[in-house]
C-alpha cells in the first residue's frame, strides 16, 4: 500500500505493508481530532461555538463609550508627548510604534544607539511621572 508523508517539507510517496497503512490513518485522524480539541479549548469554547464565533459574527464594532474612552486617551498621551523634544518624540515613536531597536533607531537618526536609549527613556520616564502623580486622572 502506498503513503503520502512529508519529509524535510517536501511530499514522498512510500510503499508501506497494511497494518503500517492503517497505523498512519489512525495517527493522521488522532491528530485531527486533537487540532479540533486545541481550538476548543483554548478559550473555553465548544467547538461549534468557537466556529460560530469567528466565522458567523461582525467584526468587532466599538461602542460610543470604547470611541470616547480611546481618544482621550489619545488625547492625553499626545499631550504627555508634547512636552518633549522633537528627538525624543520622534525616536520614542519609532521605538513604540514601529518596533524599531536602538540600533535601527540610531542609524534612521544618525545617532549612537546609547543617544536612542536615552531619548526613549526620557520620553518613558515622562510617562511614568505623570502616571505616578495623576493615577486617576487617565481614561485608560
Amino acid at each position: 500500500m502506498e503513503i503520502t508523508i512529508k519529509i524535510n517539507g517536501r511530499m514522498v510517496s512510500v510503499e508501506v505493508s497494511g497494518e503500517v497503512a492503517e497505523c498512519y490513518d489512525e495517527f493522521q485522524h488522532k491528530s485531527e481530532n486533537f487540532s479540533h480539541e486545541k481550538r476548543r479549548h483554548w478559550d473555553g469554547r465548544e467547538f461549534g461555538e468557537y466556529i460560530a464565533a469567528t466565522e458567523g459574527l461582525l467584526p468587532y464594532q466599538p461602542t460610543p463609550e470604547d470611541i470616547v474612552c480611546q481618544r482621550e486617551t489619545l488625547a492625553l498621551l499626545l499631550s504627555i508627548l508634547d512636552t518633549c523634544t522633537a528627538i525624543q518624540r520622534e525616536r520614542f515613536l519609532l521605538y513604540a510604534l514601529y518596533g524599531y531597536s536602538y540600533a535601527e533607531i540610531g542609524m534612521l537618526c544618525r545617532c549612537s544607539k546609547v543617544s536612542a536609549f536615552e531619548s526613549i527613556e526620557a520620553v518613558r520616564k515622562k510617562f511614568l511621572k505623570y502616571f505616578e502623580n495623576h493615577p486617576n486622572d487617565w481614561p485608560l
